[in-house]
């Protein structure tokens, strides 16, 4: 590739309207409030946050995706026949996502982003779901718009964490606590316990791993 393709390239990506795209398909949403229903998940390559749990590490180096335009990813959504999306990542608000939800808005698909809140959310959303990390802490900006808050729990100390996020999001927010999948069998029972004494919280599952769907 010639360096002022690259150059167009990254400059097209800046203005959103391409963006590295890890991989797109119809399923259903596997966890939090939304759970059991169908969309059209985009996963959009490129990270820094850098949870060692994360279960999708491939997604983290934008630069081993492939650069798809939004025109190319909204035909993609509506020969899928989904009335929702799913916008996820990676760290989707990495980028700008106004023109792609604009251009979903006018198809009438109901958007929903699933966000760690450390950047600037750019773009018109349905639902957010913040699912704040330790290492990179949302923008205090971000609280107020989190419909969902989904705290992933990994080790005890994160359920003080969870606390600690819960006081910052508005009082009509969803309240969601995940075991890690990897310490299901051990956090399944605690967080049971913990949401049967703490009744705000609920308990979320990635039931799209017990089943075997993407």
């Amino acid at each position: 590739m010639k360096k002022s393709d690259t150059t167009t390239k990254i400059e097209l990506v800046k203005s959103g309207e391409y963006l590295p795209v890890m991989e797109e398909f119809y399923s259903l949403q596997g966890e939090g409030f939304h759970t059991g229903k169908p969309a059209y998940f985009i996963r959009i390559g490129g990270c820094d946050i850098g949870c060692h749990w994360c279960d999708v590490k491939e997604s983290w180096n934008a630069e081993i995706h492939p650069i798809k335009s939004v025109h190319e990813i909204i035909e993609h959504v509506l020969s899928s026949r989904a009335i929702s999306v799913v916008i996820t990542g990676g760290e989707p608000t990495q980028y700008n996502l106004i023109l792609l939800t604009q251009l979903l808005k006018k198809c009438n698909i109901n958007i929903y982003l699933e966000t760690s809140g450390a950047y600037k959310i750019e773009g018109y959303f349905d639902w957010i779901c913040l699912s704040p990390k330790k290492r990179n802490l949302p923008l205090e900006e971000n609280y107020a718009l989190a419909n969902e808050l989904k705290v992933i729990i990994h080790n005890h100390h994160d359920f003080s964490f969870a606390e600690e996020m819960s006081k910052k999001v508005h009082s009509e927010c969803h309240l969601f606590l995940q075991p890690e999948w990897s310490k299901r069998e051990e956090f399944l029972p605690k967080i049971i316990d913990y949401v049967q004494k703490h009744t705000k919280w609920r308990l979320s599952l990635q039931t799209h791993k017990y089943i075997n769907i993407p």
